[in-house]
């Protein structure tokens, strides 16, 4: 009571200044209420009442009622159609006993290089034709390559160029295979 009795005393000035404080006071503690902790890792984040509601009354819906929020919400949301998988992989059986049969008539196309021995004499040279033929290849990288024999020189090339490798590094002292 004592307190009211002395603001009642006040003047209008000090009035004014006492009320502002106040909801200034009623501002600060209203602005740092939203502030939250955040949730640690490996812990599930709490979901808003609204949410749990609408996961409840959608998890007791039956398929027919799911097709319907489905249609309505793709119409509303404007999305597309997602394509629908085959379950079991049933049409994806005759068309592999189809490219089994076609396999062994495919002639093989991409062919691979590859280094598996050197003559000890023409290493120098090998070393300077591996630096010259394989791009982005400088001398050491050339010799550490030539070294690790055996090597694949390229993979996935052309019968043309692969019969053009083998000639050139068979010309300074490799042995050369092509697969």
């Amino acid at each position: 009571m004592n307190g009211v009795r002395i603001i009642k005393k006040l003047p209008l000035r000090q009035w004014r200044s006492f009320s502002r404080c106040s909801i200034l006071q009623q501002e600060v503690v209203q602005a740092a209420a939203p502030l939250t902790v955040p949730v640690p890792e490996g812990v599930d984040k709490p979901v808003s009442p609204k949410i749990e509601k609408l996961v409840a009354d959608i998890s007791n819906l039956n398929l027919l009622e799911v097709s319907e929020l489905s249609q309505v919400l793709k119409k509303r949301l404007n999305l597309p159609d997602a394509p629908v998988m085959p379950v079991g992989g049933f049409s994806m059986a005759a068309p592999a006993q189809e490219e089994e049969e076609a396999a062994p008539k495919a002639v093989k196309t991409n062919f691979t290089v590859k280094l598996t021995k050197f003559d000890e004499k023409q290493k120098v040279a090998l070393i300077k034709e591996v630096k010259n033929l394989l791009e982005g290849f400088n001398l050491v990288q050339a010799k550490k390559f030539v070294e690790s024999a055996p090597t694949i020189v390229k993979a996935d090339i052309s019968k043309d160029e692969a019969e053009k490798l083998k000639e050139a590094l068979s010309k300074v002292g490799a042995v050369i295979e092509i697969e």
